[in-house]
């Protein structure tokens, strides 16, 4: 009985044996690998950079008073599309009080001028009359009374037009703020009641209003100096816009600045380009915008995935199939790439299989 359970129990243990030693085996043993293959393909290899930037009318114009005082009213608001000459709001006078008392004192000056005049000329008339004087003579004194009118009558327009913004005799009118070129009100930063100072040598003046063309709308942008060199005016631009994100416009790059700017610790530089419109779009001004450069193109060119590629000092090479998962290094000339797809020159063709490696 113990020899028959002896030989069992050794029995066991020589199965037990070949089974850890065939597991151990299947656990060592490699498994085959298989490697992932592609082909060329025919593709436009398109090679171009970003510029950051906004979208802004091309001119700008700040709309400003001849005269200071209170914003009595306005008669346009932003988004309204006016005219030359069109009248945008009225200011009520507050006048400079030294400014108004030169003028005061200018007619008084004026009007003793003008009296003086006036009895001259009467005494040179009749004097005339009787043949007394010359023809030049008169004509001389004539002059010198109409000079002495005009001057009066321009002194009193002067505190008309301080007192009152307007002129009695011309009809000329400061107090009236019109639109000075075509346009659309882009902003009035002023409302009725606000304090107004007029433009003049000394002072900018206060903005009524800030009127564009929104007929000519220009992409200004920013691009870093590794970039700058590649560009050339003429390129064009592809705009991507964020508020219109379904939609690119095209643009002509017009100006390249030609000294850089400090952008937190890079150096960028400044580029401008011409936008052309859609008429189903308008374009607002400030829209944020990405323009695409194309710096070169080859359009259906024979391309590969460019991490596919093995590269050796200055030589590249695919690994080629030549049997069933056998690969063979083929060297090839590659030419323009885009970051992810080369173009090769030669070396293989569309029939080629190669080594997939991502």
């Amino acid at each position: 009985m113990k020899r028959i359970i002896g030989t069992f129990f050794f029995i066991g243990l020589v199965v037990l044996f070949i089974w850890v030693t065939y597991f151990l085996y299947q656990q060592s043993k490699a498994p085959l690998t298989i490697y992932e293959t592609t082909q060329a393909e025919i593709r436009d290899i398109v090679v171009k950079t970003v510029a950051t930037g906004n979208i802004r009318p091309r001119e700008e114009i700040d709309i400003k008073s001849q005269v200071s005082g209170v914003l009595d009213k306005i008669f346009a608001e932003a988004g309204d599309r006016v005219e030359k000459g069109q009248l945008i709001a009225r200011i009520d006078l507050i006048p400079d009080v030294e400014q108004l008392r030169r003028a005061e004192s200018n007619v008084e000056k004026a009007e003793l001028n003008y009296a003086n005049e006036k009895r001259d000329i009467t005494r040179q008339r009749k004097l005339h009359e009787k043949s007394l004087i010359s023809d030049f003579e008169f004509n001389r004194h004539q002059l010198e009374y109409d000079l002495a009118k005009e001057a009066l009558q321009t002194s009193k327009d002067a505190v008309d037009l301080i007192k009152e913004g307007a002129s009695k005799s011309s009809g000329q009118v400061s107090n009236l703020v019109r639109a000075t070129t075509d346009g659309v009100i882009l902003n009035m930063p002023v409302e009725a009641g606000d304090f107004i100072i007029e433009s003049n040598t000394f002072n900018a003046g206060t903005t009524i209003a800030e009127i564009a063309n929104m007929d000519d709308m220009i992409f200004e942008g920013r691009i870093d100096e590794s970039e700058v060199g590649k560009l050339k005016e003429g390129m064009p631009l592809s705009l991507s816009i964020g508020a219109l994100s379904e939609q690119r416009f095209n643009a002509v790059l017009e100006f390249i600045s030609p000294k850089g700017f400090d952008d937190q610790g890079t150096i960028k530089f400044e580029v401008r380009a011409a936008i052309t419109l859609q008429e189903s779009t308008f374009l607002r001004a400030g829209y944020s915008a990405n323009a695409d450069i194309v710096l070169a193109k080859k359009e259906q060119v024979l391309a590969v995935n460019e991490g596919d590629l093995l590269i050796e000092g200055d030589n590249t090479y695919i690994e080629e199939q030549v049997g069933d998962q056998v690969f063979e290094k083929k060297q090839i000339e590659v030419g323009l790439s885009d970051g992810i797809y080369i173009e090769v020159l030669n070396g293989f063709d569309e029939d080629t299989v190669y080594k997939k490696k991502y």
